[in-house]
């Protein structure tokens, strides 16, 4: 079953060709990262318009690259929810369009979920590597969540964060220490080879698996004032070596929350592996210090491209969460505010 995955949550317009969940035929991002690089974070109206323009491109790369035409897409699917209203428009009222033209099944995914369902894009599934269940971990600039997985479509929130997700906490600090914009390959790029011995804090909310990384964004801040880095202009040599060290340990105190609260949620569970998706898993001592903690238990990490948002994950999702329960209608809308569990 060939699946058509489209994704217009935030800012990448992509779309993906999925054999039975598993085989990527095809796989196509557009970013706007140049676009929302100046503004150091995403602008909705920006990243709505940009949409428009390349969402047909996008979705005829897709079909093309996968070698197939539009007469052998047996299904549609569509992000509905979590994501920005205006972006999200775009893509749901794109995928109604083909779905009644091409007299196909519609399917409307949760955006998270699909973070997670990326791992089934890989090759081996992650039920080949351990029997289920699964922490998941889904870090991403707008979410930071710990699941349960106990079967497809068998999921249990165990963990979320109560302010910033860590990615948008890393786009901050990144703002705030002039290192650029994404934030988390800006912080990784400017703490690599980085011996620091800044201290950040760490919110562990003991008793719970929920995140805050409102602190040490305002930690950093503080710091970053008080020693003269917020001008980001004209800074010294010492300066930049000084920013560089808060980047390290402002990477050092994500990383080791996200990694000790999904450890912590493997033993509260029993779980026998862990699931990582979303942009920010596919920062590297993250996923070096999560290897290392699960002590031999399998960490299953989508590759780069797979992490960041794309429509291969959307068409994965589709195939195991929705076809099982059959196709929505043309009704379809939008829920900007989707949970995922």
């Amino acid at each position: 079953m060939k699946i058509l995955g489209i994704e217009t949550s935030c800012d990448e317009t992509a779309a993906a060709i999925v054999e039975d969940g598993r085989g990527a035929l095809s796989n196509v991002i557009a970013s706007q990262v140049d676009l929302h690089k100046p503004y150091g974070g995403i602008v909705p109206e920006i990243a709505s318009r940009e949409h428009l323009l390349k969402i047909i491109p996008v979705i005829k790369e897709a079909v093309n690259n996968a070698g197939i035409g539009l007469k052998d897409i047996d299904g549609i699917a569509v992000t509905y929810g979590p994501g920005l209203a205006g972006s999200l428009l775009v893509g749901v009222n794109v995928a109604k369009s083909l779905a009644m033209s091409l007299e196909l099944p519609l399917y409307g995914v949760n955006h998270l979920k699909g973070h997670i369902y990326a791992a089934w894009v890989m090759g081996d599934p992650p039920e080949a590597k351990a029997a289920f269940p699964f922490v998941c971990l889904v870090a991403s600039g707008g979410h930071t969540e710990l699941l349960l997985m106990r079967n497809y479509r068998d999921f249990t929130l165990l963990g979320q964060t109560r302010d910033d997700a860590a990615g948008e906490a890393l786009d901050k600090a990144a703002r705030i220490l002039g290192l650029g914009y994404p934030g988390g390959p800006a912080i990784q790029k400017a703490a690599d080879g980085v011996c620091s011995k800044e201290q950040m804090p760490r919110a562990w909310l003991r008793g719970s698996l929920d995140f805050s990384f409102s602190g040490v964004k305002t930690a950093v801040l503080n710091k970053a004032r008080n020693l003269g880095l917020l001008e980001g202009k004209n800074r010294t040599e010492a300066q930049e070596k000084t920013a560089r060290e808060l980047a390290a340990a402002f990477q050092e105190s994500i990383v080791d929350v996200l990694v000790n609260k999904t450890i912590a949620a493997v033993k509260k569970t029993g779980a026998h592996g862990v699931i990582m998706g979303g942009g920010v898993t596919a920062n590297l001592l993250l996923r070096e210090r999560m290897i290392i903690a699960a002590d031999g238990l399998p960490i299953i990490v989508p590759s780069p491209s797979l992490s960041v948002d794309n429509g291969a994950m959307i068409a994965a999702a589709a195939y195991f969460e929705n076809i099982p329960v059959g196709p929505d209608g043309l009704n379809l809308d939008i829920v900007p505010s989707l949970s995922i569990a």
